[in-house]
């Protein structure tokens, strides 16, 4: 069974960028929605942002709301998260997600039926 494949993640000074990719490829079913979640030590997995692989239409969690972009490249089935002014709270194991349902809710986990292994994102001065 295909798994979403994370890269990108590091470590980065307060304020600085970075560029997490999302390679999805290979399911029996239509991918609908990609979204990237993240979970920090001892908290739950929080959802960061989606968008809808047909319309291209996307969506932030307040908290990421003008510093994250996710964007598609459609041709090589991948997914971006463009990282910037980061904060030392943004550090957390960042999850790429992938839906096949039709108008998923792209907060909710359940929605979600293939999870990458996650990468590592670390923001530290």
């Amino acid at each position: 069974q295909a798994h979403p494949v994370e890269s990108g993640g590091g470590s980065v000074q307060p304020g600085g960028s970075l560029r997490l990719s999302c390679v999805f490829s290979g399911y029996a079913y239509r991918i609908s929605y990609m979204g990237w979640f993240r979970q920090a030590p001892g908290k739950q997995r929080e959802v960061v942002a989606g968008i809808d692989i047909g319309e291209g239409s996307t969506n932030y969690a307040a908290s990421v709301k003008g510093r994250f972009t996710i964007s598609q490249d459609n041709a090589k089935n991948t997914v971006y998260l463009q990282m910037d002014t980061l904060k030392p709270e943004d550090s957390a194991i960042y999850y790429c997600a992938a839906s096949t349902l039709s108008g998923p809710k792209w907060y909710d986990r359940s929605q979600y039926m293939y999870w990458g292994q996650g990468t590592q994102v670390t923001v530290s001065s």
